[in-house]
């Protein structure tokens, strides 16, 4: 029988009584504050094209590196898991996810998925091999609908600036298309030493940092 999935909200909070009663006052002040995210690790086609994200597989374990990297360290073929094969299941490369899920006990990855599973898609029992097609069908089924489209998801959470990551040679197309379609403030800082050609072959640690605003300010 599944297990419940229930989050406790002091989860992220100390142990000790008194220093937990602050971190409770000191959170309530900012909770409904907008978010501004300098590390979002976001694709900004998804926002320009606003595309829905597909399936679960697609939208939670292939663009997660942190996610498939753990299973793989584990012995789990990247292949099996659908990263850069077209040809994977994506139910089947979800199962794999769900059936060692329990590798990811006391991970930020862990906490962060199960708060997506709980609040944004409202699952009461948690994520496991039992469970795995469960979450499957129902997170695809409403990845299908515009709530859950970029933009709309963007909304929906208050976000007022998340980052984007590029590389140096990116010509940025994406960003002018949200510019030009709603108004939305794009910015770019590109870290580049002297001499710089864009005829050479970037290092692949070498990123541009990009931010998507509301325009609200």
């Amino acid at each position: 029988m599944p297990r419940p999935l229930a989050l406790s909200p002091d989860r992220l909070f100390p142990s000790d009584p008194a220093q937990r009663e602050i971190a409770r006052r000191l959170y309530k002040e900012v909770a409904g504050l907008p978010i501004v995210s300098p590390h979002g690790h976001t694709d900004p086609a998804w926002f320009a094209g606003n595309a829905s994200f597909g399936n679960a597989a697609e939208f939670l374990l292939h663009p997660d590196h942190y996610a498939f990297r753990m299973l793989y360290s584990q012995g789990i073929s990247l292949d099996a898991l659908g990263i850069r094969n077209r040809d994977a299941n994506p139910r089947e490369s979800w199962r794999l996810f769900a059936q060692n899920y329990h590798l990811f006990r006391g991970t930020p990855t862990r906490m962060w998925m199960d708060w997506v599973f709980a609040e944004a898609f409202g699952f009461e029992v948690q994520f496991s091999g039992e469970t795995s097609d469960l979450y499957y069908d129902l997170i695809t089924e409403k990845l299908a609908t515009d709530a859950f489209r970029p933009r709309a998801l963007y909304d929906r959470y208050g976000i007022e600036v998340i980052a984007t990551t590029e590389s140096p040679l990116d010509t940025l197309e994406h960003h002018a298309v949200i510019r030009d379609a709603n108004g939305r403030p794009t910015g770019c800082r590109r870290a580049a030493r002297d001499g710089f050609r864009l005829t050479r072959r970037p290092m692949p640690s070498a990123r541009a940092r990009c931010m998507i605003g509301t325009g609200s300010r």
